[in-house]
C-alpha cells in the first residue's frame, strides 16, 4: 500500500496520482489534505510518514506547492527517508543510492505527465543493495 498526502497547493495533483495509482491496482491509503482549503503541510507530511515508518505503507508519496516543505515534514519521522524529485533520473537514483522509501512533489514544479513518470519510476526501482549504499543509509539511520 502507497500513502499519500498533500497540503491545498498539491491537491489536485495528488488526486491525480491516486487516480493512475489505482487504475495500475495499487493500494492507496489517502492521508489528506481532502480539499484545497488552506491547511498545514506539516500535518500531512508526518501522516504519511508515520504510515510508512510503521510498516503500515511500503512507500509513500507527499505533494504540496514546491515539495520542500512538506518533504521536510515527512523526514521529521524517524526512519523516514524522502527524497524530493523534479525529473527521473533524480527519482531513480533516490531508490537505486538511497533507498528513499517517501517521493515528494511539486505541484507547481512538475507537471501532471511528469509527475506521474517520476511516481513510476519511483515505485518500481529496487534498491541496488550495494554495501557501499546500505553502509550510508545505515550511517544516516544513527
Amino acid at each position: 500500500m502507497i500513502a499519500i498526502g498533500c497540503d491545498h497547493g498539491g491537491f489536485d495533483l495528488k488526486e491525480k496520482v491516486m487516480e493512475h495509482l489505482k487504475k495500475q491496482g495499487i493500494q492507496v491509503k489517502d492521508c489528506g489534505c481532502y480539499n484545497k482549503e488552506s491547511c498545514d503541510y506539516p500535518v500531512f507530511g508526518k501522516a504519511v510518514g508515520e504510515s510508512v515508518s510503521s510498516g503500515e505503507c511500503e512507500k509513500g508519496i507527499v505533494i504540496c506547492t514546491t515539495g520542500i516543505g512538506i518533504s521536510i515534514a515527512a523526514n521529521k519521522v524517524k526512519g523516514v527517508r524522502a527524497a524530493l524529485c523534479s525529473d527521473s533520473l533524480s527519482a531513480r537514483m533516490t531508490r537505486l543510492h538511497n533507498d528513499a522509501n517517501v517521493l515528494a512533489l511539486g505541484a507547481n514544479i512538475v507537471g501532471l505527465g511528469l509527475a506521474i513518470e517520476i511516481v513510476d519510476i519511483f515505485l518500481n526501482t529496487e534498491f541496488s543493495k550495494e554495501e557501499r549504499h546500505q553502509r550510508r543509509i545505515n550511517l544516516l539511520e544513527e
